[in-house]
């Protein structure tokens, strides 16, 4: 490992971090649960701690002094229980481990939080409207890694989890743990009988082994390591923008 990156905490030391005056901090957040059967456990954390090192790492080559911690590796799977060692944390559990991060930024004048989500289960807007009530002083947002881009611009079947999208940023930022695409389940899903819910406008939870034999929710066959490449990078720059927007704006004056 070569010099320590200023803005990723696990990496410095007290001497460093009492003397830098962090204006956001950033938070990935992942889960550990199943990909198919070519996609490590990891792949969500792996995502959310490389987006928000990458796009920190721009930022702060443009001044923006940001700190990211470090990853949360657990994410809400609720649906997926009868998977062998996909791991739950129920969003009460989401909670109390928000409200204790939001806590100590909050005593430590840090008072910009962005959390870099990395898996479609956790949905953190409620979380973030109560804390709001017990730490007014403390702005924090949420942001998926992969939508600020229109997926369908780099990818011909992006799909939900385990599909295009997600196998070729792996194949991109972890060529190692992803297994053959020889090996890879066709990702076919099942979906809600119910008009409304699957058109979308009604929300009731999927139980995950009834919709998909292999894990998967989309067809990895085309994904390839060049997009995988160019999606993130595109997607890295916008996330870098929007911190350094946001680290130059007063959040006490945020509306227009």
């Amino acid at each position: 490992m070569g010099a320590p990156r200023p803005y990723i905490l696990a990496e410095n030391n007290w001497k460093l971090v009492k003397e830098t005056d962090y204006g956001i901090a950033v938070l990935p957040w992942g889960a550990t649960e199943a990909h198919n059967y070519h996609l490590p456990y990891a792949t969500d954390n792996m995502q959310s701690e490389n987006a928000a090192i990458e796009s920190a790492k721009l930022a702060w080559d443009r001044g923006v002094k940001l700190v990211v911690l470090p990853t949360l590796p657990f994410g809400v799977n609720t649906g997926q229980m009868d998977i062998k060692l996909c791991m739950n944390l129920n969003p009460s559990t989401q909670f109390s481990i928000l409200k204790d991060v939001v806590q100590v930024l909050d005593a430590h004048g840090i008072y910009k939080l962005v959390i870099v989500n990395g898996h479609g289960g956790n949905d953190f807007k409620q979380i973030i409207r109560e804390l709001s009530l017990e730490f007014p002083k403390v702005f924090v947002c949420t942001l998926n890694w992969w939508c600020s881009l229109d997926t369908n611009t780099y990818f011909e079947e992006p799909g939900d989890h385990a599909g295009e999208l997600e196998t070729s940023v792996m194949m991109y930022l972890a060529p190692e743990l992803v297994l053959p695409l020889s090996e890879a389940g066709s990702g076919t899903a099942k979906s809600f009988k119910i008009k409304g819910l699957k058109q979308g406008w009604v929300k009731a939870q999927r139980k995950w082994t009834e919709v998909t034999e292999d894990t998967g929710v989309g067809n990895p066959k085309q994904a390839t390591q060049d997009k995988g490449k160019l999606f993130f990078e595109h997607s890295v720059k916008n996330i870098s923008e929007f911190l350094e927007e946001l680290y130059h704006t007063d959040i006490a004056h945020l509306y227009e």
